[in-house]
């Protein structure tokens, strides 16, 4: 596929997250700051529904493109509209800096 049409593809608009931890009296607080936003082609490749505390959860696996860039990692996170994605895997397709595929997990409480 050509640069171009994978650009194209990128339609979507999602936020990198980075976690933050602080503390409030000695009680660690967590909290996410979003380091970028930027397009993306959103694609869900699987789910599953499972038992977990006596409730039903979805997970969805997600498929996420987005153009090079460095610095994320799995400890960050993606927000795409209300969805909020935890980062597998980041993957530099092909090592050739032109695209990164986020391999991400979505879990719906009571989905």
């Amino acid at each position: 596929m050509k640069k171009r049409d994978l650009m194209g593809e990128m339609r979507q608009r999602i936020a990198l997250q980075a976690k933050t931890i602080t503390k409030s009296e000695g009680i660690p607080l967590e909290s996410w700051t979003t380091v970028a936003t930027v397009w993306a082609a959103v694609a869900d490749i699987s789910g599953k529904e499972y038992f977990q505390a006596q409730a039903v959860q979805s997970e969805v696996t997600t498929r996420i493109k987005i153009r090079y860039r460095t610095g994320i990692t799995p400890s960050m996170r993606v927000l795409y509209g209300s969805r909020v994605f935890h980062i597998l895997s980041v993957i530099d397709k092909d090592e050739r800096h032109c695209v990164i595929e986020l391999l991400c997990k979505e879990v719906i409480p009571g989905g």
